[in-house]
């Protein structure tokens, strides 16, 4: 309730609701309200259950009257209210019980004050003053930073990712503290909220099938929350249910995320990237996850040329993940000759932790600590951190063959594959 404000979410909210049990403080808060100039009609009777009933299904007030006198468990009953309340909303609450480890439990739940009933008009004036001058103080808060948006897109199924979108949206959140929006456009089968042992929701269902509701409010409640720095939308839709959408409510999503958040994490499966190339109009930063095989080699092949063409502001990073410690099927020299660029990092295979980390319900990053899988996280972390950072808006790096050339005519199949006249040569001997 108390926790950091956004900017720009005060303007569509009502700067004063009440909720209260008995006659004498609904007449005395209405008389209250009208004197600071806020809506007597604002004032409502019914206690806690009305409140959270009421601010479940419209946007909640920038400062909060609450009366607790009905309320059998106070605490329990705050944690309800917590969930229906936006971020920034200043609470005090009123009761009867004269208990000051209940005053400081609740002060620590998030409110801002608590008025033993019955009170005073002069008790309420100043109550409502303070709460008032805490909304409108200027709130501490870190160095603005320009949003960065990063989109994570896998050159064939099963590369891993939607392990790389989780483990960068956790260092993000975690290790920088930035405020961080995990994106899971598989709307079918994204796996995003369940590697972090979390159900994914309705929300990213409810703004495909309604963009019109896509707004500050309908982020706040529809994000699933893993941290106070790091939330996901994402969905588990009937595999029977077709989603049909222009787009139009993806970009829309982003568009909120910018005003939200400081960064925005897009796990972008191959089909919406065709279907929606639109979605990478702003994007700082791309990463290409990929396999040091033949057909990750094609693929990331064809994807750097689309992104040259389609997305050309975006800085590419190229992840080699899920690296056997013995021979690959392609080494990757052979790999970076192919594709005509580095790869920037190479993230090892690790059965062990990516074990523990479903088993635990958390990231490869958090789980990979004080590993090589952990250091090349990291590794990833710098170098995207160095790339929306940079002055250098360098244009990605060559992906595309001459006009007219062949994607495959790149690829030295031969140079790759093992010598058949070598091989029945060794068979006769």
């Amino acid at each position: 309730m108390n926790a950091p404000w956004k900017p720009g979410m005060g303007g569509h909210r009502d700067p004063f609701h009440a909720f209260v049990c008995d006659d004498h403080s609904f007449d005395m808060l209405r008389a209250v309200a009208a004197e600071m100039g806020w809506a007597p009609e604002k004032v409502n009777k019914g206690g806690m259950r009305n409140a959270v009933q009421s601010l479940s299904i419209t946007a909640s007030p920038q400062i909060l009257f609450v009366d607790m006198s009905e309320s059998g468990d106070p605490l329990n009953d705050i944690n309800s209210l917590a969930e229906v309340c936006e971020p920034g909303t200043v609470v005090i609450a009123a009761g009867q019980v004269n208990d000051v480890r209940l005053y400081r439990d609740l002060v620590a739940s998030g409110i801002q004050d608590y008025l033993l009933k019955p009170f005073g008009a002069d008790q309420l004036r100043d109550a409502l003053a303070q709460a008032q001058a805490v909304f409108m103080a200027p709130r501490d808060a870190a160095p603005e930073r320009p949003h960065c948006t990063i989109s994570v897109i896998g050159t064939r199924g099963g590369v891993g990712a939607s392990s790389i979108a989780t483990s960068l949206s956790w260092l993000l959140s975690e290790k920088k503290k930035r405020p961080t929006a995990l994106l899971d456009l598989d709307v079918h089968f994204g796996t995003n909220a369940l590697a972090m042992d979390l159900e994914p929701g309705r929300g990213l269902t409810d703004a495909i099938e309604n963009p019109s509701r896509i707004d500050g409010l309908f982020i706040e409640r529809a994000m699933v929350r893993a941290s106070d720095t790091l939330a996901i939308l994402s969905a588990e839709a009937p595999i029977s249910q077709p989603m049909m959408s222009d787009g139009g409510a993806f970009y829309q999503l982003l568009e909120e995320f910018r005003l939200a958040f400081e960064c925005s994490v897009i796990d972008l499966p191959r089909n919406m990237l065709i279907q929606h190339p639109h979605l990478m109009a702003d994007v700082n930063v791309t990463l290409v996850v990929t396999e040091l095989t033949l057909a990750g080699a094609r693929d990331t092949i064809r994807i750097l040329s689309w992104l040259k063409s389609n997305a050309p502001q975006t800085r590419v990073l190229v992840i080699a993940n899920r690296v056997h410690p013995g021979a690959p099927e392609i080494s990757r020299k052979d790999f970076e000759q192919s594709i005509e660029r580095k790869v920037d990092v190479m993230v090892p295979f690790d059965l062990r932790i990516g074990s523990q980390a479903a088993k635990l319900g958390k990231t490869l990053a958090e789980t990979a600590k004080g590993s090589k899988l952990g250091a090349a996280c990291m590794e990833m972390l710098n170098q995207v951190l160095g790339a929306v950072e940079s002055d250098d808006a360098a244009a990605p790096s060559k992906a595309a063959g001459k006009k007219g050339e062949s994607l495959l005519g790149k690829i030295d199949f031969k140079s790759m594959m093992p010598s058949r006249r070598k091989d029945k040569a060794t068979l006769d001997n």
